[in-house]
């Protein structure tokens, strides 16, 4: 089954008739709507629709995909996945390079010393951070980590696998809820990414948490939010962030966290930028 396919199926079960203005008869094998009940309220034949969320047709129209939104109940979040998924050929998979961080960009948020900052790759692995950054999000990290490819540190990885990062969310059910959205909306737009492959089956066998968000096909574009953190050394802090994407098709996204001026929180980040305890190595960070 292609992404399209799993995304309409999961979908589809998590409605039920009555949901829908449906009339519900008697039991039923799986839970949701039936291909046919889905396939009438969007006004296309249900071999139509089987065909699709199959896999075994391809190009649907604006129309077609208008309408099974509607009949889903589609947020706007998940009818542009939906559009993504539809749209986006698969092609044949290559061994990517390596990504790196423009020398601009990493001396943009470096000027930044009073705003933590980190950036992404396609992938959510971190590709660079000022050291407020690193301090406030991976400060048990080498500092240098994102520079050295092989150990580049992944954020949504370090959510399900890293205790430190864990431990670091007050929140962290929300948190992966979060994360794997995100990465659904990734894994959408590069479905040939063979390290974005890699990944989420690497999590989906070391994390069961992970395996139960990942296959309910959560989405959403999170570009801003508020984090809950109980940090090692400050403690608790509330921080809002902001997602900005550079105007390039690079996918690469540079993460912003402000606090409410006059905020305890504001007081703990200020601490944390003036703390002595944060090496630029990161190795006396919450070490154990």
């Amino acid at each position: 089954m292609t992404e399209l396919g799993e995304f309409l199926r999961v979908r589809r079960a998590a409605l039920q008739p009555a949901d829908v203005g449906l009339r519900g008869y008697g039991a039923r094998r799986v839970p949701g709507l039936r291909r046919e009940e889905l396939a009438m309220l969007a006004g296309v034949s249900s071999t139509y629709y089987a065909r699709l969320e199959q896999g075994l047709s391809a190009n649907a129209s604006e129309a077609v995909l208008d309408a099974l939104a509607r009949a889903l109940e589609l947020d706007a979040d998940e009818r542009a996945h939906l559009r993504t998924l539809a749209r986006t050929p698969t092609r044949r998979r290559s061994r990517p390079r390596p990504d790196v961080i423009r020398p601009g960009m990493l001396r943009l948020i470096e000027s930044m010393p009073d705003t933590p900052a980190v950036v992404l790759g396609r992938r959510s692995e971190v590709l660079g951070w000022n050291a407020l950054g690193h301090r406030l999000v991976a400060g048990h990290l080498p500092f240098d980590s994102p520079h050295r490819p092989a150990e580049r540190p992944n954020m949504t990885r370090l959510l399900f696998l890293d205790a430190h990062t864990r431990e670091l969310y007050s929140r962290w059910d929300d948190e992966a809820q979060r994360a794997v959205s995100s990465l659904r909306v990734l894994a959408g737009r590069s479905p040939d990414d063979e390290e974005l492959t890699r990944l989420v089956g690497e999590l989906t066998v070391q994390s069961a948490e992970f395996a139960r968000l990942w296959a309910r096909h959560p989405v959403a574009n999170c570009v801003s939010g508020t984090k809950q953190l109980r940090h090692p050394e400050v403690g608790e802090l509330e921080v809002a962030f902001e997602v900005l994407t550079p105007p390039d098709d690079a996918g690469h996204r540079v993460l912003l966290y402000t606090a409410a001026p006059g905020t305890p929180s504001a007081a703990a980040l200020d601490l944390l930028r003036r703390s002595r305890t944060a090496s630029p190595t990161g190795v006396s960070y919450g070490a154990s």
